[in-house]
């Protein structure tokens, strides 16, 4: 293998590298240039929770008086007449 910096290849390597250098800021520059940025309105939202609190609350209180498990009618008619 030659070594290039004896051949004088390196000229070669310095303006691939080069080439490719312009070539990215070319993109860079043509991508900034026709990327449109749309103006986004700020959303707002409602500082008035006490209707939030009001609901959550209720469905709190609903999930702590539900029992976990559920049993069916006939079950519990079974249940009733083994006892």
């Amino acid at each position: 293998m030659q070594n290039p910096f004896e051949t004088g290849h390196i000229k070669n390597y310095i303006l691939l590298y080069a080439s490719v250098v312009v070539i990215m800021v070319l993109f860079f520059i043509a991508s900034t240039l026709f990327h449109d940025v749309e103006q986004i309105e700020k959303k707002k939202f409602d500082n008035n929770n006490t209707n939030f609190q009001k609901n959550y609350l209720k469905e709190v209180e609903d999930a702590n008086n539900k029992h976990k498990f559920l049993l069916l009618d006939k079950n519990i008619s079974l249940l009733n007449k083994n006892n």
